[in-house]
């Protein structure tokens, strides 16, 4: 039923707007260029090419250009302090250009329905349910892949065919956020770099205070999400290995060296398995975890190096909170991954003043805004200089995800749909790993085996070669 569910709004998504960069139309009607982004349509329906973000000069250019815009986000809890903030120097620069935030909380599904109309606003987070092969149906073009890779962190996710259509704003490193003051407390001198390490490290700190050791935040739902994204860079040290898994044979195996996506997994079973979590998963609470943290309740979460200041921020005790690489080594080398966070994309059936004005908004957003000092992230501009949440991650190796091979831009998303896995998705396979921990329904073998045998199944329908 959830593969059925999700084939039927994959489809309800490319059907119900004409694409932007295909149907040769713009939004009202006006010729399209070549390119594989649209013109959107001014006013009068005329159609205007629009300009690279990297061909605009800020404060220069389109200073006359009068528009109302709104942008849509999932950070309801500032939308009237920091945005606010945002807007109001934007408008130093452009008086004509009102900006105006809408804050959702069921961010991913009320977006995933509210793309479909093309009504939506003018600038989302780009939901992760779009897939590279549908972002021309929604967003314009910022650009060329081969004219901003230089210039922008973690652009090859948003790009489809040569063109860039989300611009992210700033990224993560994947490590695990901890209570400095909580694991001292504990006895504990330094940090871990296997699994069972850590697993160890979290039972001394059960033991020896009165800190939750590992707070999921299973509630919440997308908390767990994070961990999926540790079964890669930081797994295995190899930036190709998200491409390279539609191709392998049983990938979620355990490879006997405490590396690899099993690693990952194995870590969070256990923690469960083994009592080293809060009391009750259910009755998790993501805003008020963040306090909690804060005051030494809990000592460890693992979520991306964008919830440090987040939890910094949640009481007078920032400078006890820190943020490790996971504890995976592989061949005695540590890694993290690195990837964007949302990514900004602008409306497609917007009119042309509006994705004007909405380009230059993120170009000031990425470029110029204090956003990402304020959320400790790393910066969308490859020339900025890193935060410094990532002090413990000296001798670290960061890496993003290499783009999968020229015709294989979409065969992650297939195999990982096909097979029902859910890796990166709404579904949130981690949950479940959870829940079988719990209950004792499965063990962590029996869980990656039905994995396993699942991907094998999609790589054979979708008649994909296997490298044993």
């Amino acid at each position: 039923m959830k593969k059925l569910i999700s084939i039927l709004l994959a489809l309800l998504m490319v059907l119900s707007l004409a694409a932007c960069g295909n149907s040769g139309e713009t939004a009202d009607g006006g010729a399209a260029q070549d390119g594989g982004a649209s013109d959107g349509a001014s006013g009068d329906g005329a159609a205007s090419e629009l300009p690279s973000i990297n061909d605009i000069t800020l404060g220069e250019d389109y200073t006359d250009i009068t528009a109302e815009i709104k942008i849509l986000t999932n950070r309801t809890d500032i939308i009237d302090t920091v945005y606010a903030g945002y807007t109001q120097q934007f408008m130093e620069l452009y008086p004509n250009i009102t900006v105006t935030y809408e804050g959702i909380t069921d961010y991913e599904e009320s977006l995933t329905l509210r793309l479909k109309t093309g009504d939506w606003g003018d600038i989302c987070f780009i939901p992760t349910s779009v897939s590279k092969d549908q972002m021309p149906n929604y967003f314009i073009s910022f650009g060329s892949y081969e004219e901003l890779d230089p210039i922008y962190n973690f652009i090859s996710d948003k790009s489809f065919e040569g063109q860039v259509y989300g611009i992210a704003n700033g990224g993560t490193a994947d490590g695990v956020l901890y209570n400095k003051a909580v694991w001292e407390a504990a006895g504990i001198t330094e940090m871990p770099g296997t699994p069972e390490e850590f697993l160890e490290d979290l039972q001394t700190i059960k033991d020896n205070t009165d800190a939750i050791p590992l707070y999921t935040n299973f509630a919440a739902g997308w908390t767990m999400g994070a961990w999926d994204a540790y079964i890669w860079v930081a797994a295995t040290g190899d930036p190709d290995f998200h491409s390279n898994i539609v191709h392998m044979a049983n990938p979620f195996s355990d490879r006997g060296d405490q590396t690899g996506p099993y690693a990952v997994y194995y870590t969070l079973y256990e923690a469960v398995s083994r009592g080293l979590i809060e009391d009750d998963p259910m009755s998790t609470d993501w805003e008020s975890s963040k306090g909690r943290m804060n005051n030494g309740e809990i000592a460890t979460m693992v979520l991306g190096s964008w919830a440090v200041n987040q939890v910094r921020d949640a009481g007078p005790n920032e400078d006890d909170i820190g943020y490790m690489p996971f504890p995976i080594t592989v061949d005695g080398q540590r890694y993290a991954g690195s990837g964007g966070n949302y990514a900004y994309g602008i409306n497609c059936k917007a009119t042309t003043d509006n994705q004007i004005a909405s380009m230059l908004y993120v170009k000031w957003l990425v470029e110029e805004s204090p956003m990402f000092e304020d959320e400790g992230s790393i910066p969308a501009l490859k020339s900025a200089p890193m935060p410094d949440v990532l002090e413990a991650f000296d001798g670290v190796i960061l890496m993003s995800n290499n783009p999968a091979p020229e015709g294989e831009e979409t065969l992650f998303d297939d195999v990982n749909l096909e097979s029902e896995v859910g890796l990166n998705a709404d579904d949130y396979p981690d949950a479940y790993i959870v829940e079988a921990a719990l209950t004792g329904s499965q063990t962590l073998d029996e869980i990656m085996d039905d994995w396993n045998a699942k991907w094998s199944s999609a790589q054979e329908t979708l008649g994909v070669e296997v490298n044993q």
